[in-house]
């Protein structure tokens, strides 16, 4: 420290530290990072993505789960829009995808072009007015539609039609993958005994799981994520269009969290029961009373 200037402390870089190895008897491959998010989270590799509208959206918080972190959806956005990222991130990768995205006989090709592209989907099943699965509808089957005729191109006329390979709710993983093998298809819709359907299995899922083994899933196999909510205005319907989205934790990010509104909100969050199945992270604190304000008011993690 400069003596003639009492705050001019030295600074150091890189380039000024050498660190000196030593024995050790950890093999790298082994090391484990797992590390606790929340009371009942996980996560394989201790990063999470900053909720800021220039760092996470949809395909940010897909990446962060996959590669084992959790990414925060920000909160600069319509409800409905935030509600529709976390919305993506949860049908991006799914052991059975309970509630698939899809389309009907009268929508035109263009309408599921634009579907499968929001959703980064190849294919979607075709279901009629009851939720009968009566096709399916995949690049395969559109790639000699020009896009000049998409627009104007029915689904139905060129869709394949029932009778389809299909499988049925609860069935084992490794009979849809003998399935798959089997009959050389991709998709496998489930349906109940009215030919209804009731999910989706895609073969690029178990082909997923084995590319990214250590992704943080919820105990669905969907990819978790988490996203950001303020303390008024709208703030109760964001969590509860989130809620219904699938969100896996709900951040009450604020400068301060140690300010009423933002304990009031954690409170009421944790004594509703439809979102007692939902973690909440508090912040941001900088001090020890404001870290055990939001732990008294029920905080999942700070």
């Amino acid at each position: 420290m400069d003596q003639a200037d009492p705050f001019g402390f030295t600074g150091l870089t890189y380039d000024d530290v050498l660190l000196l190895p030593g024995h050790t008897d950890v093999i790298p491959s082994e090391a484990d990072t797992t590390s606790r998010l929340t009371r009942r989270i996980q996560v394989a590799t201790p990063l999470l993505s900053a909720a800021m509208d220039t760092v996470t959206e949809a395909r940010m918080a897909i990446a962060m789960a996959r590669q084992g972190g959790i990414g925060i959806l920000h909160r600069n956005l319509s409800i409905a829009e935030q509600a529709d990222m976390v919305d993506r991130v949860k049908r991006s990768e799914s052991g059975m995808v309970s509630n698939p995205v899809t389309t009907t006989p009268d929508a035109t090709v263009a309408e599921v072009d634009h579907l499968c592209a929001t959703y980064r989907v190849s294919g979607l099943p075709v279901v009629d007015g009851d939720g009968v699965l009566v096709g399916i509808i995949t690049n395969r089957d559109m790639r000699f539609v020009s896009d000049f005729e998409k627009p104007s191109t029915l689904v139905r006329d060129v869709m394949t039609k029932m009778p389809l390979i299909t499988g049925r709710v609860g069935m084992d993983p490794d009979e849809a993958i003998a399935i798959f093998a089997q009959h050389k298809v991709e998709k496998l819709p489930l349906v109940d005994g009215a030919g209804r359907l009731t999910g989706l299995i895609t073969v690029k899922d178990f082909d997923k799981s084995e590319q990214y083994p250590d992704a943080t899933k919820d105990a669905e196999g969907r990819l978790r994520v988490g996203a950001a909510m303020g303390f008024f205005g709208d703030a109760w319907e964001r969590a509860e269009a989130l809620r219904d989205a699938g969100v896996d934790v709900l951040v009450v990010d604020t400068a301060n969290g140690e300010s009423a509104g933002v304990l009031d909100i954690i409170r009421r969050l944790k004594s509703d029961p439809t979102f007692a199945h939902i973690d909440v992270i508090g912040g941001n604190v900088a001090t020890r009373e404001g870290a055990q304000a939001l732990v008294d008011a029920g905080a999942d993690a700070v």
